[in-house]
């Protein structure tokens, strides 16, 4: 099986593939200072609990300092397996038409190459991670840009640290946009006001693509507040694997 590996700044997920079959699936937190070994241990603990053989890697990281650790450890653990690190000069199909490719994640690439594959363009992929990013991708594939918003949990730890009488809170949705009381207000404030902010950028960057096929939210959160944004038409939490996969197959076959 091919193992996936997709490290965010906030949790690490991983999948493995039997063909285009998403059989497992983990999320674990990132820790950038973990070490190749601690890395290492963690994945076979995973894949030993459900008996998982593996005959290649695919992966990318927004976290530099991990990225490296994660070089050490397929190094170490894996290196008579083929791998795929996703980063410049590794063949993608994508296109990135934007003033610096350098400056491009590799998941947002992933996100581009997975989101065509599937849904076809042009299209916007809303990831809900750390941050929230548009990813918006053209009819032909190529990755024109988009845009970073503060992610939930960013957006509720900076509200419980400015201000001296709120305090954090289980992201959730409330029972009303009415909050009874500090906790409901919270909730409220960051469920629709996140819901009207991504309802807002998707029709403006509809309005200059002239039209979208699809609205793909993506990412931790995603499940949390997809039903609120009117704008969302489809929901692939694993598109960033789905991506890894293409990716590999398209380097080692």
């Amino acid at each position: 099986m091919l193992l996936c590996i997709d490290i965010g700044n906030t949790n690490t997920v991983l999948a493995t593939f039997d063909g285009d079959k998403l059989v497992h699936n983990w999320r674990i937190k990132t820790d950038a200072r973990s070490t190749a070994d601690e890395l290492g241990l963690i994945l076979r603990g995973l894949l030993a609990g459900d008996a998982v053989e593996i005959t290649g890697v695919a992966a990318c990281s927004t976290v530099p300092a991990a990225l490296r650790t994660l070089r050490t450890m397929l190094g170490r653990y894996y290196r008579d397996l083929p791998n795929v690190v996703v980063e410049p000069g590794v063949k993608t199909g994508v296109q990135l038409a934007i003033d610096n490719p350098k400056e491009v994640g590799s998941d947002r690439v992933v996100n581009t190459l997975a989101a065509h594959a599937l849904y076809g363009g042009p299209s916007i992929v809303v990831d809900f991670g750390t941050t929230t990013n548009f990813d918006v991708i053209s009819a032909r594939g190529e990755f024109l840009g988009g845009a970073f918003a503060p992610g939930i949990e960013i957006s509720f730890d900076a509200l419980a640290s400015r201000a001296a009488q709120l305090r954090k809170v289980e992201p959730a949705k409330p029972r009303s946009v009415i909050g009874k009381n500090t906790v409901e207000c919270l909730q409220s404030g960051l469920y629709f006001g996140v819901a009207g902010q991504v309802d807002r950028i998707v029709d403006l960057m509809t309005e200059e693509l002239g039209s979208v096929r699809a609205v793909i939210a993506t990412g931790g959160l995603a499940g949390l507040v997809k039903d609120a944004c009117r704008t969302i038409t489809a929901y692939e939490p694993m598109i960033t694997l789905i991506g890894l996969r293409m990716v590999y197959e398209r380097n080692v076959g």
